[in-house]
């Protein structure tokens, strides 16, 4: 059966210049699925130009209503809803955002079968679809270009304004990182493999958790924790981490023996609701705490991380915490702890980020719609349905849906 895919024109403020598809991969995806076509709604801000898909082969209309399938970005606004097509996109629900219950609303309402790139998930819950690494890479670059311009070490152009993650690595070549500098690392998955790539590539020496906490090193070390690590049990007996995943009440964090000794922390975790906060406010403001650099990539804002007092933009991405009065002040104020807390960054790498994402949509998501979605990919992510209900999955979004909450 012939399906028609179009690529949306991202219509946030401000401007997101990533795609779903590459011109290249669009291209992939007719190649490998005949009876897919792929139409491209006119847009001026997106980074491979309306010219570059014409140059594939490829339709670019104003209008694309004719298509079957919606593939943008970020949140599309109300007004640009069409109503009974199938919308792939960030809605940034599934966690009750107050500022997005007016978009649920109308896509019910507007009878949307809506695939939120977050709920594209395997049988076990891990997403198969994100920006993640690209997060990672960007947010430890900002660490370094903070560091840089705090102690007038280095000056690090802008991402946004470098052409693609070569030209990152190229700056990176340019600079010298003190022999000094003690990188505490948190998380496991995409976002912190993308920061460590950052690190790798500074050739900035990793060791392990125990050598981090006893030793001491005459050159710049980074240390890789995770939830096991940075927390512990009320108890004190051993931690599991699949039963602290289930349920984290009864632990609290063990995050300051490493705050003692670090000078940057990038956080690159995933926090779940009702675990224990890395640091709090009195954590700051404690003599023995040392970190002075906070990349706070995951970014929950007035949460885990006692510093991100805000989400910061591309534009402007530095700003410092005052421990002691545990208000916002100036990036490299004298005892404030600097913060980087960009909660966009991989738009400041739209053309590596939007070929990697495309890659992994091709691979987990286009098959599905030729293959009678055989793994349930679709069926695990579908979120609303064309009669205007939520699905079984999210049910739970019922109550917000009605503006209830």
């Amino acid at each position: 059966m012939a399906i028609t895919f179009a690529i949306i024109k991202e219509r946030k403020n401000p401007p997101d210049r990533r795609v779903v598809f590459s011109p290249q991969k669009c291209q992939e995806v007719i190649k490998t699925f005949p009876d897919a076509k792929i139409i491209v709604e006119a847009s001026e801000v997106r980074i491979f130009p309306d010219e570059a898909y014409r140059a594939a082969g490829f339709e670019v209309l104003d209008d694309v209503s004719e298509a079957d399938v919606m593939l943008g970005v970020k949140e599309v606004p109300v007004e640009a809803l069409i109503p009974k097509k199938k919308y792939f996109f960030f809605s940034h629900t599934i966690k009750k955002q107050p500022y997005n219950q007016k978009l649920l609303r109308a896509i019910l309402d507007k009878k949307i079968e809506l695939y939120d790139h977050e709920t594209i998930v395997r049988k076990s819950g891990a997403r198969l679809i994100g920006f993640g690494r690209y997060a990672g890479l960007v947010g430890a670059y900002n660490a370094f270009r903070a560091l840089g311009l705090r102690d007038d070490l280095f000056e690090l152009p802008k991402v946004e304004t470098l052409r693609d993650l070569k030209a990152v690595k190229a700056e990176l070549n340019k600079i010298t990182v003190p022999n000094s500098l003690r990188i505490i690392l948190s998380g496991t998955g995409k976002v912190a493999k993308g920061a460590r790539e950052i690190l790798d590539h500074l050739k900035i020496k990793e060791v392990t958790d125990a050598q981090y906490l006893s030793e001491s090193f005459n050159e710049a070390v980074y240390c890789l924790i995770d939830v096991t690590e940075y927390n512990k049990r009320v108890d004190g007996k051993p931690m599991d981490k699949y039963k602290f995943y289930k349920d984290p009440s009864g632990y609290e964090s063990d995050f300051m023996k490493y705050a003692k000794v670090s000078d940057m922390f990038i956080a690159g975790h995933f926090y779940g609701n009702g675990a224990p906060y890395l640091f709090t406010r009195e954590d700051a403001r404690h003599p023995d705490f040392n970190i002075d650099l906070v990349a706070d990539i995951s970014c929950d804002v007035d949460g885990p991380v006692a510093s991100t007092l805000r989400a910061s933009t591309i534009a402007d991405p530095f700003y410092g915490y005052d421990p002691k009065s545990e208000t916002e002040t100036i990036f490299n104020a004298p005892g404030a702890i600097t913060v980087m807390a960009v909660d966009n960054l991989p738009c400041e790498l739209p053309k590596d980020a939007s070929e990697g994402f495309g890659e992994m949509f091709l691979e987990h998501v286009i098959p599905a719609f030729f293959n009678g979605d055989e793994h349930e990919i679709l069926e695990r992510a579908r979120m609303t349905t064309l009669e205007g209900t939520l699905t079984k999955r999210f049910s739970y979004l019922q109550s917000y849906a009605e503006g209830m909450i």
